[in-house]
């Protein structure tokens, strides 16, 4: 059986694989299935109330962002697993700033600075 290929356009085989088809994009690693296990889903939502649901990096500079708020790994997943659900390795941070965490253009060590005060903030 024949069929027109929605990636090429051209007629192939009904099992043939087109070349032309993208290739999946993200690999199914530990990270990202991690990402996804009620853990993570746990975690995130305390640090986020530990944070008061407010971007950190901005509250730092006096802007309230509430909106979008995601969870930034300091040292990343992959770079030590083990820090993955450590309060002192994440901070809430607006989609912005988080990209630009993940970019290097806010620095770990400014990161790593709110954190602690968090840390120590939520402890009394």
């Amino acid at each position: 059986m024949y069929k027109s290929c929605s990636w090429c356009g051209k007629i192939h085989d009904y099992n043939y694989d087109c070349p032309a088809k993208p290739k999946k994009l993200k690999k199914d690693t530990y990270a990202n299935k991690f990402r996804h296990s009620i853990e993570w889903t746990n975690k995130r939502a305390e640090i986020v109330k530990r944070d008061n649901y407010l971007c950190q990096v901005c509250l730092k500079n006096n802007i309230l962002t509430y909106d979008y708020v995601e969870v930034h790994h300091n040292i990343p997943i992959m770079s030590n697993y083990d820090l993955r659900l450590e309060d002192s390795n994440l901070i809430a941070l607006c989609v912005m700033c988080h990209g630009m965490a993940e970019r290097g253009e806010i620095s770990r060590d400014i990161i790593e600075e709110i954190i602690n005060k968090q840390n120590s903030q939520s402890k009394w």
